[in-house]
């Protein structure tokens, strides 16, 4: 059967640099960092103090107390975003349509804070002390499972765990679920928060995280040459697909087409990227040709670009590998750089973050490249935003263990 077109016609964002689109877009354009000290708890024992946590986040905007209560953050994130980007989308549900609506919205670890306080609890006072709302509150497909609850979608329901990926994986699945006729829309994404203790302790242990304490906002600084590992973010990125016909058919605005979905695995080690950044590579190319784009086409890049000294340079390689002399002339940004390491939720915020670059015509900066690191030798639009004509931008993600996602978005 012919492929049918997907959309992009919504768009919801919990972020270190803002709640909701205008906010969290104007200080990405702007430049502006979201990180910040811990204030979540006391990281004074801790190797990496800093993170980007979302500020000023109000569960009760979208969720009843009694309920929030009996779910981990990452749930209260995840459902926030996919509320923010129904509404923007205008989508209405009914017993006409129910059906053909569905939700993907997964997580890389998901309920990690509830699962540390289900753990203090019956340690400290025994099994009796372990609520039932310990296990639905902390699994990872329970944002999509209460999101389809809450508005009654009762078409595909999934959630994918794919570390660093998962979001973007459930974003590129949710598009063939359209494609091929088992959705008409489709409410994905990913949503992270995994900011505790056990949380940023374990990764201080694998030494993946930046130790620049003393400046939180340069801390998270990829392709530079004094980089020293990433820094953890929170919050959810989720957007609203849809079939193109259906979405022009409602009189839905459309911020561009999620035209090609590539994946792959590195097949190499656990954390660590292929140095010849094969894996990447492939993932792009997949997704390229997915997506029925030259390579030549494509204008931006929103890169994995996680300021860890490994991965920034095997990204790099692997640009280059794919694009040829082209890589020279795409505008690369990471916009961690000012939000920070959203795991599992940072492809669905990232694919936001490639949404709106379409529609305004303009590429978001790489803030904090004071010394180019010269083995990362790309255009990584550095300090400032720039005003340029794109057409069809491309979303890196990349996992551990290994796993890698890429999503193609053109301009209509």
């Amino acid at each position: 059967m012919e492929k049918r077109r997907v959309v992009v016609t919504g768009l919801g964002i919990v972020a270190p640099v803002g709640i909701g689109v205008t906010e969290a877009w104007s200080n990405i354009v702007a430049g502006k960092s979201g990180i910040t000290r811990i204030t979540r708890f006391d990281p004074s024992g801790l190797g990496s103090q800093i993170a980007g946590e979302v500020k000023g986040f109000d569960v009760t905007r979208y969720l009843p107390p009694k309920e929030a209560r009996r779910m981990d953050t990452f749930v209260h994130y995840g459902l926030a975003a996919a509320i923010e980007a129904i509404k923007d989308a205008g989508i209405q549900v009914g017993p006409h349509n129910a059906h053909r609506i569905g939700v993907n919205i997964g997580s890389g670890i998901g309920g990690l804070p509830m699962i540390e306080d289900a753990h203090d609890g019956l340690h400290n006072g025994g099994a009796r002390k372990v609520s039932p709302y310990f296990v639905p509150g902390t699994i990872i497909n329970m944002v999509a499972g209460n999101l389809s609850i809450l508005y009654g979608f009762k078409g595909p329901n999934l959630a994918s765990a794919t570390a660093c990926a998962a979001a973007t994986h459930c974003i590129g699945e949710s598009g063939r679920l359209i494609e091929y006729g088992d959705a008409d829309v489709m409410i994905c994404g990913g949503a992270e928060g995994t900011l505790s203790p056990l949380g940023v302790a374990g990764l201080c242990a694998l030494r993946a995280l930046s130790s620049r304490n003393d400046d939180p906002q340069t801390a998270s600084r990829p392709w530079d040459k004094d980089r020293d590992g990433f820094v953890l973010g929170e919050g959810a990125g989720v957007v609203v697909l849809e079939e193109c016909a259906h979405a022009k058919a409602r009189g839905a605005k459309i911020y561009c087409e999620l035209a090609g979905y590539g994946m792959s695995s590195d097949a190499h080690h656990v954390t660590a990227p292929c140095d010849d950044g094969d894996g990447a590579m492939r993932c792009m190319a997949n997704a390229l040709r997915n997506a029925g784009v030259n390579r030549d086409e494509v204008d931006y890049i929103n890169a994995h670009g996680t300021s860890t000294p490994l991965g920034d340079i095997a990204e790099t390689v692997a640009i280059k590998r794919c694009f040829g002399d082209h890589a020279a002339r795409i505008a690369v940004s990471s916009t961690k750089s000012m939000t920070g390491h959203l795991v599992g939720a940072a492809g669905g915020l990232e694919a936001a973050f490639s949404a709106l670059a379409l529609r305004d015509q303009v590429a978001p900066p790489t803030i904090n490249v004071f010394r180019q690191d010269p083995q990362c030798d790309l255009d990584y639009v550095p300090h400032t935003a720039r005003r340029m004509k794109i057409d069809v931008a491309l979303s890196n993600s990349f996992g551990f263990g290994g796993t890698n996602g890429g999503l193609v978005f053109r301009r209509i």
